[in-house]
Formats: structure tokens, sequence, C-alpha cells
């Protein structure tokens, strides 16, 4: 594989191959690596119609017993409801803690899986195989697992890191427009977050990126995924605040997410809405210079990222960020730049403020 690189946690370290490995390969590194006594492969039925029989006909080569866990396509799937039929599925199979659990699609089965995983006979190994860009560099990565509630997304989870990350850049080839160019939303968050030159490539190269060239995507994923490595390495379990400063533009952005339903609004979406809405909330309090939050905009709308903010009201809008997981004692929390490569955790932001941003 072109990259690698290894995530060290409070749990355990593990890699993460980047690169177009085929599924035999994916399957021979499961085999040698984890020896499982029988695999299951969670996916979503998208997913399942484009390379579900390929990659269990792969890790059938191994010669144990191959299972699917299914669920429908979207946000709403990461359910309580589905997470029980999930456990009841692998009760049903008797696996046992040799198993291994393989997350084939995007972040939605990724954190459902692991959260299955990190919880069902009090732990069970899995695999990360994203398939979505905004999985690949993102939610893949550093063991955060859940579900969510009507009142708030991810709010029941846990840590549970994966036994292994495998990042194949082709599979975004399938993705639709909307879906890449949601993944870029985060891709633009690493680089608010910690790397300027990140940032003018994006700026440059936006034909070549939006073209899916995949030497040039896995070099993006292999940057990003740097990035959080080092961040999970300095903040496994998000407990010194550094880990925090990666919610940037998604303290507004999952606020967006559950005000709409979890239906009409992609998680990259709402944090491409949610990052410029943040960024002129750091201007208007000085904790930045005016100018890059147009910088942010034009950028995310180069990628065909919406930047307005929908309307809500204010009680709206304060009920639903008040349900963020970065808060304490009902402060509202926001990761905020202070200049590209500086993202700070602040807990002393005026409502009024925040006001001013959400509503105009």
């Amino acid at each position: 594989m072109p990259y690698r690189l290894d995530v060290i946690s409070d749990q355990d370290s593990y890699p993460i191959l980047i690169g177009a490995g085929g599924w035999t390969e994916m399957a021979t590194e499961i085999g040698e690596r984890l020896h499982p006594t029988q695999i299951v492969v969670a996916m979503d039925r998208t997913v399942a119609s484009l390379y579900g029989s390929l990659v269990t006909d792969a890790l059938g080569k191994l010669g144990c017993p191959i299972g699917e866990l299914l669920c429908s396509a979207g946000e709403s799937s990461k359910s309580s409801e589905v997470a029980v039929a999930w456990w009841q599925a692998l009760a049903a199979r008797a696996v046992d803690r040799q198993v291994v659990i393989v997350a084939l699609g995007g972040g939605v089965v990724g954190d459902l899986c692991g959260f299955v995983a990190a919880t069902y006979l009090r732990g069970l190994r899995f695999v990360q195989v994203p398939t979505t860009l905004l999985a690949q560099v993102d939610s893949s990565v550093g063991g955060k697992v859940g579900i969510n509630l009507p009142s708030g997304k991810n709010l029941v989870g846990s840590f549970w890191q994966p036994s292994l990350v495998w990042i194949d850049p082709t599979v975004l080839r399938t993705l639709s427009d909307r879906e890449f160019s949601a993944g870029m939303a985060e891709v633009i968050k690493y680089a608010v977050l910690r790397d300027d030159g990140l940032m003018e490539l994006l700026e440059q190269q936006a034909p070549e990126v939006l073209a899916r060239v995949p030497a040039v995507l896995g070099g993006l994923v292999h940057r990003c995924c740097a990035i959080k490595a080092d961040v999970v390495r300095q903040d496994p379990r998000e407990t010194n605040g550094i880990r925090a400063t990666l919610n940037f533009g998604h303290t507004v952005g999952h606020a967006i997410e559950s005000l709409t339903g979890y239906s009409s609004v992609l998680h990259g979406e709402g944090v491409a809405m949610g990052m410029v809405a943040e960024t002129r909330l750091a201007e208007r309090v000085g904790l930045v210079a005016h100018g890059l939050a147009n910088r942010l905009e034009a950028l995310l709308q180069k990628y065909r990222l919406p930047t307005e903010l929908p309307k809500f009201s204010w009680e709206q809008w304060h009920g639903s960020m008040l349900r963020d997981k970065k808060n304490v004692a009902q402060t509202i929390a926001f990761a905020l730049p202070s200049r590209i490569g500086c993202v700070s955790l602040k807990r002393d932001v005026p409502l009024g403020e925040v006001k001013t941003i959400v509503c105009g």
C-alpha cells in the first residue's frame, strides 16, 4: 500500500493502510493480522449492491464462515432500533470473541458497527473499510462510535478502536457528486485545523480533486488521517480539549442535522455551513482577523457545498446546541480558529454574539 500510518491510543495501536489495494489483499491482511473464527460484514443496502458480493467472496477464501449485517442507507439507520437488530443477529449466529466485524461503508455504518462491536459480548474486534470520502478522512479513524437519538447526534456511544483501517481511494468513483462534496467539507476542516499548505492545495487543485484523480485523493486522505492520528494520540478520549478541536463546524453543523431531522442535510453539508458560521463568530469576538470566513466560504463553494444557514428560531438553535457533547454546565462550547492551522476550544462565547450569527 502506498501509505501506512499507525494510530496509537490508550486501548491499542492499529494501522491505517491507504492505497489502491484490492479486496483479496484486504482479506489477506485481515486473515494474517486477526485470525478470525468467523467474519460478519456490516453494510447498508446501497453499498451491498456495489461491493457486498466482491467483499464476501474475497473474505470467504479465508476459510471461515461469513455473515452479513444489513441496514438502510442514511443517517436514520444510526439508531437504537438497528443496533438491537444487529445485536440479535450476532446472537443468532452465536458469535464468539474471535469474530471480526467488518464495517464496509460510510460514516453511518462505521459508527453503528463500531458501537455494536464495542457493546456485544463487552467488546468485539472490528475493521473499518470506509467507502465514502468523509469516512476515509475522518470517521473511520479514532474510535469514536455511537448512535443518534431524536434529540441529538451521537449522544449514545463509546470509544472503541478498530483493529485495522483499510482505505482504497478508488472506491470513491462510485460516490454521487453530492456525497463526494460532503466529504470534502471534512478535508477542508483539517486544512483549517492544522495545515495551511493543504488549504492552498485545495484552493489551487480543485479541478483535479473534483475529477477524483486517485493519486491526488490518496494524498489528501493520507494528510487528513495523519492529522487525526496525531490528535487521537494526544487525546484519545477527548479529555484535555485537543480532540474537541476536531469538532470545528460541528456545534452548528450537528444542530442543523438535528433540526432538519437527519433527513435533508448530509453531515458534511452541515459541517460546511457550521464552519462558515463559527468562523464568522470567531471574527465577531475578535479571535481571528476578518477575511478568513470569506476565504473559507469561497473554498467551500468551489467544492459545491452550502454555506448559508437554514432559518430556525433562536429557541430552536439554542436548545439544539445545548445538547452538544462538548458542553459543560449548560455553556455552549465552540472549536474556533484564531488562524489557519490553529483551532482551540472556547467556552466563554457570549450568547448574544452566537444569536447574531445564527439568526442574522
